[in-house]
């Protein structure tokens, strides 16, 4: 037994060391480079081929062969990337998510490279580079690990490497060539991957498609370690090795059995699994969410009858045999649930062949157990639907970086216990409905399946879910400021996609007539997501042409031509726009060209293409200092200077400066503009506070301590002090972007507690907010988005509030119709304001609104702000102008190192 036991530790080191390799490669590359590399599994795959090549291919010795392969191939490989895909994107500033399509896209092209090359089948003739003894191999890793912590701590290059790592900006001033450190990485990165590659390979199937998945799955010790400590990623990886070993001993007998071997023989699946949905997240919240594409032309019936003709040509022109044509709908409905998940929803997933998968499995299921095999589909696709429930709940909480790990584990998971193991597809065939088991009839059944699809998916994009789902992969937490329940539409994507998956991969399955676990193989799930992205993530004309391409190029004579020329052009993405949005439409070839910002004499309500009087003598301005339709006296009777001596905090240095005015003579009376609905004798309320709020954040910084503060209705209060002084950590507390911990404060509304209710659920209680950083949504247009602040929030029952917001901010001419993307920034002020404004807030909190504005559109802003707390609105502004806050502001706080000293 003793033997046993050491015999299977030593095993398990061996697993264990070739792991821990990989967590090594990743965590320097994240480390020097900001970029997690999924694509480290198919470097490995590429070197254990090279070695192959060079040893048993062309003769060479092994050591020879060896030093080539690790010392030249590998860190030239990875130079490679670093000049030719990641600086580029670093140049350009690309945002996490994209550098993550980068490396998805490398992944995709080094396997399609590799079928090239050598073909798809595997290999058993690897050489052995340090034979059987697996010390020899726990030797190299921890003579590795000593190596990066001593030039780590004890160089100058550390020194440099940990420099950038804490702030790459602020390395570059110093003088550190941060380019050279990040090829150093990338360097490193790959050669750590080859060296896993050259020692798994003899123990494992080397195949294109197997290495690489097997080392993605070892990326668990990498998320265990948090993408920092090297020793925690070494000893995760040793222990998960030699515990994945120990499993084998047990032989429960029983329903379990198979599940439990399962479990034994994939244990760093389930820690994946563990550490990409328990652990706390790799990346930041709204920093790494898949970027917005530029808003769409619409696509002209002419293509859609060409695209339409193209796809019934099988049914007239082909034969009796439709074997590859039959593939392409059903693929096309698995890549329309990517348009739902990545395109309408922006999130980033990469597990979408397991729910299609999943259909095919219940759909064979169903069938063998004697249900039709139509209804068998029908059925399916709702088990499925909750599988996506079940598995996207816990997925919705992770952002970016985090939530493309967790699609993965998903996808890697449900293909590992599932989809391969005997246990649950063991002799399971698949046909076709009665009635279509004729090539041409079935291809005519996908195709109207097909066309369903792609109306349901349209009529998503339309509407009051569709302004929802735009917002939300536009700018989530501006959605959820809006009041869009962000967790709820992103449940709704993951459950609609993971149907679509289901319904097109049961469609697949009755196509090929038998269920293939490699159809639904995690690797082709990368290669589905890479394509989709690649042609335009948000055009529903996106899938039926990735799926002919894909398909077509797969059946091909070259195998691997489609994944190589897919991951060749995944890798461009941030210097190539989506190919479909260069085919002509409507609105002229090519995407829109988005404006950054204004001409430097435009002020506010003076825009482009926008109405006559929208300027300070219009609506913005209408008066002195007055809402449109304002007398002089509606807003200068309640100005701040007649309380200004319940003042906090030093006075304004020009107290007694005269306001800015707008042209006389005011437009004639209307209805003021209302803010909040007015019922007969209504309770007095109480407005905003926060009850001695302390707030921590992680590693110990106090950014709040023991904070007071009450905003009371109709004032303007205002916050000011220099950067750091926790004045935004208290906006966001306010706003319910930031909790603080049980006992750590409150925060009331009224007199109710609201401290644990989140942000989406704050403004649907009336309080709205605007960002310091402009949280617009650029592919709806000005009406769409406050439209989206009316439905969102309280206003949801008065449609009037959209044209009253309209026209308040001077924004209801032919502007209103203008996509957002293509706006200066003092329009886009004011869209954002009059979001806020559109869902009838009681409480306005406003972060550096004047931020980006110049002198004239500043004065128009403090009119509008004064016109409103006098109609009883409750104004938070966080300003650093100080001249706009003298001219508003009822109350005034000074705060410094997280507490208010006035």
């Amino acid at each position: 037994m003793a033997s046993l036991t050491y015999e299977l530790t030593l095993a398990g080191l061996a697993v264990g060391s070739a792991a821990a390799l990989t967590g090594i490669g990743l965590i320097v590359t994240y480390r020097a480079t900001g970029v997690l590399n999924i694509a480290h599994g198919a470097v490995a795959m590429v070197c254990a081929y090279v070695l192959r090549q060079l040893v048993v291919g062309w003769g060479w010795p092994l050591p020879l062969g060896a030093l080539v392969t690790l010392l030249l191939v590998a860190p030239a490989l990875g130079l490679a990337l670093d000049r030719g895909v990641f600086r580029p994107l670093a140049l350009l500033g690309s945002p996490p998510a994209r550098t993550l399509v980068a490396t998805t896209g490398v992944f995709v092209l080094l396997v399609g490279g590799a079928v090239l090359l050598w073909g798809p089948g595997a290999q058993d003739d690897a050489p052995v580079l340090l034979g059987d003894d697996p010390w020899a191999q726990l030797a190299a890793v921890v003579a590795l690990v000593c190596l990066v912590g001593a030039v780590t701590r004890w160089t100058r290059f550390g020194r440099e490497l940990r420099a950038v790592v804490d702030n790459r900006p602020l390395a570059v001033l110093a003088g550190i060539d941060a380019d050279r450190v990040a090829a150093a990485g990338w360097a490193f990165g790959s050669f750590t991957a080859g060296l896993t590659g050259v020692l798994l390979a003899p123990y494992v199937r080397l195949d294109p498609y197997g290495m690489p998945l097997l080392v993605v799955e070892v990326i668990a010790v990498a998320v265990i370690a948090r993408m920092r400590s090297l020793p925690v990623a070494v000893a995760a990886a040793l222990a998960i090795g030699v515990a994945q070993a120990q499993l084998t001993r047990l032989h429960p007998r029983g329903w379990g059995e198979p599940l439990l071997q399962a479990v034994g023989a994939n244990l760093f699946v389930v820690a994946l699994l563990v550490a990409a949905l328990v652990l706390p997240g790799v990346g930041g919240k709204g920093e790494d969410a898949l970027p917005p594409p530029a808003r769409p032309a619409r696509v002209p019936p002419a293509l859609w009858l060409v695209v339409g003709v193209l796809f019934l040509l099988p049914l007239g022109l082909a034969g009796s045999d439709l074997h590859t044509a039959v593939q392409v709908p059903a693929l096309a409905v698995i890549l329309l649930s990517l348009v739902v998940v990545a395109g309408r929803g922006g999130q980033i997933a990469l597990g979408q062949a397991a729910y299609a998968g999943l259909g095919a499995l219940f759909t064979a299921l169903l069938a063998a157990a004697g249900v039709p095999t139509l209804l068998a589909l029908g059925l399916a696709v709702p088990m499925v639907a909750v599988a996506g429930l079940v598995t996207g709940r816990p997925a919705i909480r992770r952002h970016g970086l985090a939530l493309a790990l967790a699609t993965l584990a998903v996808g890697v998971a449900v293909s590992r216990f599932v989809l391969t193991q005997p246990y649950a597809t063991a002799g399971l065939t698949l046909g076709r409905p009665a009635g279509f088991s004729d090539d041409r009839a079935f291809y005519a059944l996908e195709l109207v399946v097909l066309a369903g699809c792609l109306a349901l998916v349209a009529a998503l994009r339309r509407g009051r879910t569709g302004r929802a789902l735009s917002a939300l992969r536009d700018h989530e937490p501006g959605a959820e400021a809006a009041g869009v329940p962000v967790p709820r539409l992103k449940l709704l994507a993951f459950v609609l996609g993971a149907a679509l998956a289901a319904l097109g991969g049961g469609l697949l399955g009755m196509g090929l007539r038998a269920f293939d676990p490699e159809q639904y193989d995690p690797v082709r799930g990368l290669l589905w997501f890479a394509a989709v992205l690649v042609l335009g993530a948000d055009s529903l004309l996106t899938p039926p042409v990735a799926a002919a391409l894909l398909t077509t190029l797969d059946a091909g004579p070259q195998a691997g031509t489609a994944a190589a020329l897919t991951g060749l052009l995944a890798t461009l993405t941030g210097r190539l726009p989506p190919l479909l949005t260069l085919l002509p439409t409507r609105n002229g070839p090519g995407p829109p060209t988005p404006r950054t910002g204004p001409p430097p004499s435009e002020p506010l309500g003076t825009g482009p293409n926008e109405p006559p009087g929208a300027g300070p003598g219009g609506p913005l301005g209408a008066g002195p200092g007055g809402p449109p339709g304002s007398a002089p006296d509606e807003v200068h009777g309640t100005g701040p200077a007649e309380g200004r001596r319940h003042t906090h905090g030093p006075p304004p240095a020009d107290e007694a400066r005269p306001r800015p005015a707008g042209p006389a003579p005011a437009p004639p009376r209307t209805q003021p503009h209302r803010t909040a609905p007015r019922a007969a004798g209504p309770a007095p309320r109480k407005g905003l506070r926060a009850h001695d709020l302390t707030l921590v954040h992680p590693g110990g910084v106090t950014a709040l301590s023991h904070v007071t503060l009450v905003l009371s209705p109709a004032r303007v209060t205002a916050l000011v002090g220099p950067n750091g002084a926790g004045k935004s950590t208290l906006f966001d507390c306010l706003a319910g972007t930031l909790r603080p911990r049980r006992g750590q404060g409150r925060i009331t509304c009224d007199g109710t507690d609201i401290t644990a209710r989140s942000a989406h659920a704050r403004a649907r209680l009336g309080i709205a907010r605007t960002f310091q950083r402009l949280a617009v949504f650029p592919s709806l247009t000005v009406e769409e988005n406050v439209r989206l602040g009316q439905e969102q929030s309280g206003g949801g029952g008065d449609p009037a509030a959209v044209e009253r917001s309209l026209r308040l901010l001077g924004l209801d001419g032919p502007v209103r119709h203008r996509a957002a993307a293509d706006l200066p920034t003092g329009t886009l002020r004011r869209v954002e304001l009059a979001r806020a404004l559109a869902g009838r807030p009681h409480t306005l909190l406003l972060d550096e609104p004047a931020a980006g504005l110049d002198a004239a559109e500043t004065a128009a802003l403090a009119r509008i702000l004064a016109a409103l707390a006098a109609d009883g609105l409750t104004v938070l502004v966080v300003e650093h102008d100080l001249d706009l806050v003298a001219g508003i502001a009822h109350t005034v706080h000074t705060m410094e190192g997280g507490r208010i000293l006035s």
